[in-house]
């Protein structure tokens, strides 16, 4: 049976689980507590302690969201000149460089394996003569991704290894480690302060590396007493 033209395959969509938001300036601080988050910027979340705090003047930790004892301190956000980005840039990619040397080891011997979006996006073309349980078992089935999974279902805690990077991983250790660095300040998408949302097209490295490259440039050229907050969706 021919393929009705007017059907539209549905895209995939980039899975989000951090969103950074520009605060306005304009914005009391109390329009930005949990409740609130959904009625300002359209964004269903809780505030996330992900930001490391400068060392500070007792006075200024009132300018900080969240702010946790400890060092490093985590916050939710504040103003970007308190906020420690490029020990977070430097820490983030560092233990990146260490979990892809464990990866080497895991994956040693396997084939490299093609990542869950490319099955999604089959099944989404065409659900179905492509259900969802045959991507997900096509995906399941490469030796690659057994042997990561073989070593998480004997791991626990902050040791594993995320099948949903495995892309980043295969691309090798210098790119996973830039992607880890600059994921951990601009997260998965980008909220500016005039409200305009910059998030990836879809979870392939590519779409990824786009949006990275646009969201850390927006961060890079703002002024440092811009308010950024943290948000897990």
């Amino acid at each position: 049976m021919a393929k009705d033209p007017a059907r539209k395959a549905t895209p995939p969509t980039a899975t989000v689980g951090t969103m950074i938001v520009c605060v306005p300036d304009d914005l009391p601080r109390e329009a930005l507590t949990a409740h609130q988050l959904d009625r300002t910027f359209g964004v269903r979340g809780t505030l996330s302690p992900r930001f490391w705090a400068t060392a500070m003047y007792p006075w200024q930790r009132g300018q900080m969201f969240g702010l946790r004892k400890g060092r490093p301190a985590y916050c939710a956000g504040g103003p970007v000149r308190l906020l420690d980005l490029h020990g977070m840039r430097q820490a983030a990619g560092m233990g990146a460089g260490i979990r892809h040397q464990l990866f080497s080891q895991i994956v040693h011997g396997t084939r490299p394996a093609t990542p869950w979006h490319v099955y999604q996006a089959r099944h989404l073309a065409d659900p179905t003569k492509y259900p969802y349980d045959t991507a997900a078992a096509d995906f399941h089935h490469q030796p690659r991704v057994n042997a990561i999974r073989m070593y998480n279902a004997a791991t626990y805690g902050a040791g594993r290894i995320a099948v949903g990077e495995l892309e980043m991983y295969q691309a090798g250790s210098m790119a996973y480690q830039h992607h880890s660095a600059l994921t951990a300040i601009v997260g998965d998408a980008l909220i500016t302060a005039d409200g305009a949302k910059v998030v990836p097209v879809s979870d392939a490295m590519a779409d990824r590396v786009t949006y990275l490259e646009q969201a850390h440039r927006l961060l890079a050229t703002i002024d440092p007493d811009q308010r950024l907050l943290a948000v897990a969706l």
